[in-house]
């Protein structure tokens, strides 16, 4: 999963007006304490972010 993939996703389940403040003020323990900006900036692949963001939104099984 490509860095774009994983933003059109989170823009998708929580919106165009929100995703972006959600990504980076949302502090999740599965992240290492970080948010997904802080997370994807230290090297965390996309696809465990997305892991992680789809199991905090407990999202339908079809989004993951």
């Amino acid at each position: 999963m490509r860095h774009t993939e994983l933003r059109a996703r989170l823009e998708a389940a929580l919106g165009t007006g929100y995703y972006q403040v959600w990504a980076d003020t949302f502090v999740m323990s599965d992240l290492g304490g970080r948010t997904v900006t802080e997370a994807l900036d230290a090297g965390v692949e996309p696809k465990q972010v997305w892991a992680v963001v789809w199991r905090v939104l407990e999202l339908p099984d079809r989004e993951r």
